[in-house]
């Protein structure tokens, strides 16, 4: 009877709404928490392009983005290390996908209209466990650039 109520209240939140276990969406938004706090503050730019991002690439309504960044943000804050997140993803995602995950990773860092030398650290580990090559790293680093109008410096802002 108990499980019939919950399933039922669980009802009234609509089937997008709910997180399944191991759903790699979550995976992917912690891994945005990661590199918006790579660089010790999370700016409200950056928070907009990542639900940006996720809203589109997902297609999610409001209600479902919410859900899951928040998911993603809890999930983000009990981890010990990137390679919960990497692993899971490498089981769900092709190797287009692990890029293309890369390219977003760095829209969200180039938000702001420059690039930290601790993001630049964190998306190299996260692309790196995530089998994703330097070549095809740097190139999704130049694009993302080329998307915010950034002018790309070879070496990224050191941390003042």
């Amino acid at each position: 009877m108990f499980e019939r109520l919950r399933t039922f209240l669980d009802g009234l939140t609509g089937p997008a709404t709910r997180i399944e276990h191991g759903d790699p969406r979550v995976a992917v938004i912690a891994l945005c928490f990661q590199v918006m706090e790579a660089d010790g503050r999370i700016l409200a730019s950056e928070r907009r392009k990542m639900r940006s991002v996720i809203k589109q690439h997902y297609k999610l309504d409001d209600a479902s983005l919410a859900a899951l960044i928040e998911a993603g943000k809890t999930a983000e804050s009990e981890a010990i290390d990137y390679y919960q997140f990497t692993a899971e993803l490498k089981r769900h995602l092709s190797e287009e996908q692990r890029i293309e995950l890369v390219g977003m990773l760095w829209d969200i860092v180039y938000a702001d209209g420059k690039r930290s030398e601790m993001e630049d650290h964190v998306i190299w580990r996260i692309a790196d466990l995530l089998a994703v090559s330097g070549r095809d790293r740097v190139l999704q680093r130049q694009e993302a650039a080329a998307r915010s109008d950034t002018v790309e410096d070879a070496e990224p802002q050191q941390e003042t």
